[in-house]
């Protein structure tokens, strides 16, 4: 469903992504994790046709992210760490303005929009200006907005920051149930908890380049570190270790 080859971004002299070279399955949760500055988000603007890659290829759901944005973004729903909104409407407002935009049925509409407002305990602030949403709650409505498309790829980045623990919960339950439908989704997370726990697999990112790629267990075998959690292979393997000597300086 996700496939890159040789994904590569420059902005002038630096190499954001270099020569990412990897493939997501259908029904799979991919972990797409490394340090702020690795490239992560790059990669995601590429995926998703904001950003045109320098060289290389990309494609999502078997369309080329260049030759067939269009084809591209009908099929995929991004969540971005920071949701976007349009303050004047309403929440219940820009639901219905994103299925109208992806062309929603009606009835389909009138059903599933008061649903999903209840599910993310939004339905007695579907009345109000988004303006008034806190970050959580314009989280919560933007996936309440991928879910009434129901995609079949789901590119997220951070998509847990602003949620209160019962909805954070909720939604990595739901992330399990599109998974097992068959849903692809590729999750950029500085939570390595979640990743460890939600994953089928993960890479790791360093400086625009992907250093390791695997199931968790296979990342152990990789970092030498069979009894070690996913966080702990993550600091051996980008070197985040390095802060425990200034500690003992303090």
């Amino acid at each position: 469903m996700i496939k890159t080859e040789n994904l590569t971004k420059r902005f002038g002299r630096l190499v954001a992504v270099d020569r990412l070279s990897l493939e997501v399955a259908p029904g799979e949760i991919f972990g797409f994790l490394g340090p702020n500055g690795a490239g992560k988000t790059t990669t995601v603007k590429m995926l998703t046709g904001i950003l045109r890659p320098t060289s290389g290829r990309a494609w999502v759901g078997g369309h080329d992210v260049v030759a067939e944005t269009l084809e591209v973004k009908k099929r995929l729903a991004l969540v971005p760490d920071e949701p976007f909104v349009y303050p004047k409407l309403t929440g219940a407002e820009f639901l219905r303005f994103m299925a109208d935009l992806y062309q929603i049925p009606w009835e389909t509409q009138k059903k599933k929009i008061p649903e999903l407002l209840e599910m993310f305990e939004l339905l007695d602030w579907g009345g109000e200006l988004l303006e008034s949403y806190s970050h959580g709650m314009r989280q919560k409505l933007v996936l309440a907005g991928v879910l009434l498309r129901e995609p079949k790829i789901l590119i997220l980045d951070e998509p847990m920051v602003g949620l209160d623990p019962k909805s954070a919960r909720m939604v990595k339950e739901i992330f399990k149930t599109l998974s097992r439908r068959g849903a692809t989704l590729f999750m950029c997370t500085h939570i390595l908890e979640i990743a460890e726990k939600l994953c089928h697999r993960v890479g790791i990112m360093i400086q625009g380049r992907l250093i390791a790629l695997g199931t968790v267990q296979e990342l152990q075998r990789q970092a030498a570190q069979e009894d070690r959690n996913l966080e702990d292979i993550f600091l051996s393997l980008t070197g985040g270790h390095e802060y425990s000597a200034l500690l003992k300086n303090l």
